[in-house]
């Protein structure tokens, strides 16, 4: 696990290049150097970027949205899914509006937010809603999964509660919502800059990216899509890299000292 983990990195970085290479060679095949610029262009432009205040702006902005999304739709997929886990009546209650929300169309559904919502609140109405599904299925499952005879030590001495829940039943699908956290940041990040994009909101990537597409500045578009890869892995990696360290420093303080 440890030297598939050492490799992971430069593996990252080669599919990068390779699809840098993907988008020289389409605009080699089709002759069309302003939808597939030269990936010198890409660079210099996201070089650029990277130089203006106004960018940093817009990540901020789309980095708010995510996160808030985030935040709404873990609170409310960890609460549906941990009770669509441990009743199969609620589960079953819940079933069509998570079809409805996973089938139903990313744009369509951001259209309707739009018309009962402000349009400040759109990005992040629609990521967290969006998300929700994913969250709540990850949850359930991972309470479904969990063994009975690891959770009937607690039946025991008291019923559920929400003190049961946060000691027994977190800990046991940690795993599970690692994994949903770290797909639905990815997903979140492009739900939200599309409603950024539609409703237009105030210095956001969204904004930036229909300003650039609306001047055919393809380049720069390119561009912020490598902004928005570096932002899933600053959003993904950064909180597992937070836990990995802590749980090496509890583990050192634990050792015994001769």
């Amino acid at each position: 696990m440890e030297r598939n983990k050492k490799y992971s990195f430069p593996a990252f970085c080669l599919g990068i290049a390779a699809l840098l290479l993907f988008i020289q060679a389409g605009g080699s095949f089709h002759g069309n150097k302003i939808v597939f610029p030269d990936v010198r262009e890409i660079g210099e432009a996201f070089i650029r970027l990277l130089s203006q205040k106004e960018t940093y702006e817009q990540i901020l902005t789309t980095l708010l949205h995510l996160v808030y999304a985030l935040a709404l739709s873990m609170a409310a997929g960890v609460l549906t899914g941990a009770a669509e886990g441990l009743s199969a009546w609620i589960y079953s209650g819940f079933k069509p509006f998570m079809i409805f929300v996973r089938s139903l169309p990313m744009i369509i559904l951001v259209i309707l937010i739009m018309t009962v919502l402000p349009y400040e609140y759109v990005p992040v109405a629609a990521g967290a809603v969006v998300l929700l599904p994913l969250i709540s299925e990850a949850v359930c499952e991972g309470i479904r999964s969990i063994e009975p005879e690891l959770t009937d030590v607690y039946r025991l001495n008291s019923g559920f509660n929400a003190n049961v829940f946060c000691h027994v039943h977190l800990p046991l699908i940690s795993g599970y919502l690692k994994q949903a956290f770290f797909n639905a940041a990815g997903t979140g990040l492009k739900v939200v800059v599309s409603a950024e994009y539609l409703v237009q909101a105030k210095k956001s990537l969204g904004k930036a990216v229909y300003s650039s597409s609306y001047f055919l500045e393809y380049a720069e578009i390119y561009a912020y899509a490598l902004i928005m890869v570096l932002l899933v892995l600053l959003v993904t990696e950064l909180p597992f890299l937070f836990l990995r360290l802590r749980d090496k420093k509890n583990t050192f303080q634990q050792e015994p000292r001769g």
